[in-house]
């Protein structure tokens, strides 16, 4: 069994995977390979932008920043952003390849970038780091200027190009008889220690007071396979941790329109990502032991199904909830279809005939804008959100299904140490 570790330093979730990468290998017993490549010329040849962050809507890259703080406390290692991020890593990159042990090095020079904010496109950067990690530093700063260390990074790259990598930190699982298979982000590291037959260790969760308030809003759009996902589980999380859970619809193609997002995002995606995303799927219906199939409708106009879901009571939202997900993303039905509604109305014991009428009404028209509005109020970019409610007043935003156990931990309270702690878009 092998691991290899696909990475630049310029990427801060690569540097949290770096810090763990060497434990999952150990405990599943893999060889482990570390590829230092230049995700700047991953870039350019897939045509996407170099520096994909510039154009984020501000609540995204708000969102971005936090994940990267919370992930560093749950890991318990420093994480600080350099004011002038991007740092150029070329030199860096070569240095580490010219070094002779490019682990040592790797890590020298990561924590030189993410923990001491120091630019390593600065030859003197890169040579005092890898002085102090017993190198030479001088030496590899002057053999990182060779043709055949040039060639090896240029050559690491194309392979990473080759793969279908498309970011950092890319970990390729490679197992005797079968394919490899590729995995993107160092949150992805259990899906790869499961793979390699080793349930990942977690620590124990820190119960917080039972009288504490815990709300849970779940702010999701029927369009999403991942706010599918999401709501599998949903209810499950807040009766586990005694949260009151509110269940809150919105138009997401509106929302993009207003943030600027493209209105599908995976169409907008590089193929290699793309397809990597749809694996990604797969993956988690597995995990959590659910149906799912990729409609033959897609994109999906859900304006009504959401009209009908916020004319509807509290508890019959509950009811409809998985029905009308599993309608689009498990038996690939046609939302937007009255017929489709209509049964799973019947099916829960609701007369479809008033409910979709009053769809058609402008006072579920304006409660659905309203419902978007308040979601890009409380900074939700994307869905599945998950806003947090602990104690008197804290607050935690959360994006994407695959952050629901940092979610069941802020239910008890967790929130990771520092300034960036609170959300308070």
């Amino acid at each position: 069994m092998r691991i290899d570790f696909h990475y630049d330093f310029s990427c801060p979730y690569a540097y949290l995977a770096h810090t763990q990468i060497e434990a999952v290998a150990q405990r599943a017993g893999a060889e482990l390979v570390w590829k230092p490549f230049l995700l700047g010329g991953v870039f350019r040849a897939l045509g996407v932008e170099q520096v994909p962050a510039a154009s984020m809507p501000a609540a995204k890259a708000r969102t971005n920043l936090l994940d990267m703080h919370r992930f560093a406390d749950r890991l318990g290692v420093p994480l600080r952003m350099p004011a002038t991020h991007p740092h150029r890593t070329v030199l860096a990159l070569r240095a580490t390849l010219a070094s002779g042990d490019v682990p040592r090095a790797s890590k020298a020079l990561f924590r030189a970038y993410w923990a001491e904010t120091r630019d390593l496109a600065n030859p003197e950067v890169v040579r005092a780091a890898l002085d102090a990690a017993g190198f030479d530093g001088a030496a590899l700063v002057a053999k990182a200027d060779e043709p055949a260390v040039k060639d090896e990074l240029r050559a690491l790259t194309e392979e990473a190009v080759a793969l279908g990598i498309f970011g950092a930190p890319a970990t390729i699982v490679r197992l005797p008889g079968r394919d490899p298979e590729l995995f993107w982000g160092q949150d992805r590291l259990d899906f790869v220690e499961r793979l390699l037959g080793r349930e990942p260790p977690r620590a124990p969760l820190q119960r917080g007071p039972s009288e504490a308030r815990r709300e849970l809003d779940f702010f999701f759009d029927f369009s999403s396979p991942f706010a599918y996902l999401g709501a599998t589980q949903i209810e499950r999380i807040a009766r586990e941790h005694g949260a009151t859970l509110r269940l809150r619809p919105f138009l997401l193609g509106a929302l993009f329109k207003r943030i600027g997002t493209p209105d599908v995002p995976l169409f907008a995606m590089s193929e290699p990502k793309r397809r990597c995303m749809l694996r990604e799927l797969e993956r988690w219906s597995e995990r959590w032991g659910v149906p799912f199939r990729f409609p033959s409708r897609f994109p999906m106009n859900t304006v009504k199904a959401l009209r009908l879901l916020l004319g509807a009571s509290d508890e019959e939202r509950l009811r409809l909830l998985l029905p009308m997900f599993r309608a689009y993303w498990a038996e690939d039905r046609d939302l937007s279809d009255d017929d489709t509604l209509a049964l799973i109305l019947r099916r829960e014991g609701i007369d479809p005939g008033p409910r979709l009428e009053a769809a058609r009404g402008q006072p579920l028209r304006e409660a659905l804008r309203v419902a978007t509005s308040e979601a890009e109020a409380a900074g939700v970019h994307g869905v599945p959100s998950f806003l947090v409610t602990f104690g008197a007043s804290e607050t935690q935003l959360f994006w994407g299904q695959d952050r629901l156990e940092l979610v069941e931990d802020a239910l008890e309270g967790w929130a990771p140490s520092g300034s960036l702690a609170v959300d308070s878009a």
